[in-house]
């Protein structure tokens, strides 16, 4: 029998969801496919368990996924792998992207999705046949680099496997279940890469596939997340599921990704509550009007408003995300954005920093405002580009001053008076991370004055007040 390992490297870095062991959906579909074909698989999600070369040593093939912050964590694995003559593949977005980097250190890369791709691979690896007629393939040949075609995004998503989740390794552990039933966005963000991975085209898993798996769930006693880039983005098709979970009684917990039109649909908003929502994740990005003109968000700060009221009123957590960064912002809009998160009142929030990841528009117009392709810093809690209206310092800065303003003392002791236990739990846990972050990066933090020092261009720069930002990183590193 064949052995395969399939190994998903972590971030460096802690951040807000660190607590929260979530793998990615990629390796377990692939390893669940290469069960049924009759390998000996095992999956290893580095959040959850320790990757140990010698546990590996047998294997006759690894996978690696990566994201652009993982990249250069799954490049040395790929590396010691191929030393001790391993076959080695290389997935993900990352991979996709910048498939001829990948390939200095992995045998194969996989682009875009990769099912059937990947098993056209192993066919032709097992009966050692030409590697030239499997799609999304980039491999080397005589010297030469080869990109074979990329083929169409599957549309029948239903022939995609229940996962089994017991070839993760540590699977015990996993509070959350992550489930999609759903791939692609025709939203296209600029800073957004999903299009580039998997299409601007939705397609979905019929509702009864979807039960199926989730039936599977259902005596568990665990969280589900949708892994979805925008679980509502049907709403008839997105009714039709939550009417199937509320009949057969599946109340378990679970949250998802939304966009703030989902707060339009009175009747979809019921029946989430109703089937058993506990959190909703949403984009805000901005608050400046001109900034989300720029990153082609097609929302106002009326439409976040509105959304925020009619979710609330549903008792559902609502999780905010802002990017700080665009062209577009300054430190005024920065420290406006803080305030209407406090203002709304939302459960928890997150402040990242714009990041021009490969496959993004964002990062074609960036041109020789990119600081640094140093990978692991692109995990939007570092400054990686030279911002239009701020040095990089003060976005920086920003960045740390927005978690710590909304996630203040005084909203804490407020929580506790409210008896907010799962909002005051994460503020608790934020500030620690917060803490950690400033901690693990004084010297990155130190070294953004000579960066932004050594950068000349004819940009506008808008100065900060002392009310509005604190561009010390001394006194942001206390």
């Amino acid at each position: 029998m064949h052995r395969i390992v399939f190994i998903e490297p972590k971030s460096i870095d802690e951040h807000i969801f660190t607590q929260f062991k979530l793998p990615r959906l990629g390796t377990l579909i692939l390893g669940t496919m290469m069960k049924e074909k009759g390998w000996d698989v095992e999956i290893i999600a580095e959040d959850m368990s320790p990757i140990i070369l010698d546990d590996i040593a047998d294997a006759d093939i690894v996978g690696i996924s990566i994201i652009t912050n993982t990249a250069d964590k799954g490049y040395k694995l790929a590396d010691m792998l191929h030393a001790n003559g391993i076959t080695t593949v290389i997935g993900g977005p990352h991979a996709t992207f910048m498939p001829e980097e990948a390939l200095q250190h992995a045998d194969f890369v996989i682009k875009s999705e990769g099912e059937n791709a990947f098993m056209q691979f192993i066919e032709a690896w097992e009966h050692n046949r030409p590697y030239s007629e499997v799609p999304n393939l980039s491999y080397k040949k005589d010297g030469a680099v080869i990109h074979n075609q990329i083929t169409a995004c599957r549309t029948d998503l239903d022939s995609l496997p229940v996962i089994d989740f017991s070839l993760l390794r540590n699977h015990e552990s996993m509070t959350i279940i992550p489930v999609q039933t759903s791939r692609g966005c025709p939203y296209d963000c600029s800073f957004c890469s999903v299009t580039g991975m998997f299409g601007r085209k939705f397609r979905y898993r019929s509702t009864e596939h979807i039960m199926k798996e989730l039936r599977t769930y259902r005596d568990l006693g665990k969280m589900i997340f949708f892994y979805d880039d925008h679980f509502a983005a049907n709403p008839r098709r997105a009714k039709e599921l939550l009417r199937a979970m509320i009949q057969e009684n599946l109340f378990f917990k679970w949250s998802t990704q939304v966009r703030v039109e989902v707060a339009r649909d009175q009747e979809l908003l019921d029946l989430m509550k109703k089937a058993g929502c506990h959190t909703l994740f949403i984009g805000f990005e901005s608050v400046n009007p001109e900034s989300l003109v720029e990153m082609n968000k097609k929302q106002t700060t009326a439409d976040i408003v509105d959304a925020v009221k009619n979710i609330h009123s549903r008792g559902i957590n609502i999780h905010g995300m802002f990017v700080y960064g665009f062209d577009k912002d300054t430190p005024a809009t920065l420290k406006k954005t803080i305030e209407f998160a406090k203002i709304l009142d939302i459960t928890s929030a997150q402040f990242l920093l714009l990041t021009p990841f490969p496959g993004t528009t964002l990062r074609k117009n960036m041109g020789h405002r990119i600081m640094t392709n140093e990978w692991a810093l692109y995990d939007t809690h570092h400054v990686v580009f030279h911002p239009a209206r701020l040095t990089a310092r003060e976005l920086q800065s920003a960045q740390i001053m927005g978690h710590r303003g909304f996630y203040s003392l005084t909203r804490m002791i407020k929580l506790l008076f409210q008896k907010k236990w799962l909002a005051l739990g994460i503020a608790l846990y934020a500030r620690y991370i917060n803490f950690i972050y400033i901690t693990k990066n004084r010297a990155y933090l130190r070294s953004l004055r000579n960066t932004d020092k050594q950068y000349s261009t004819n940009k506008i720069h808008v100065s900060s007040d002392e009310n509005v930002l604190i561009q010390d990183e001394e006194k942001v590193a206390r």
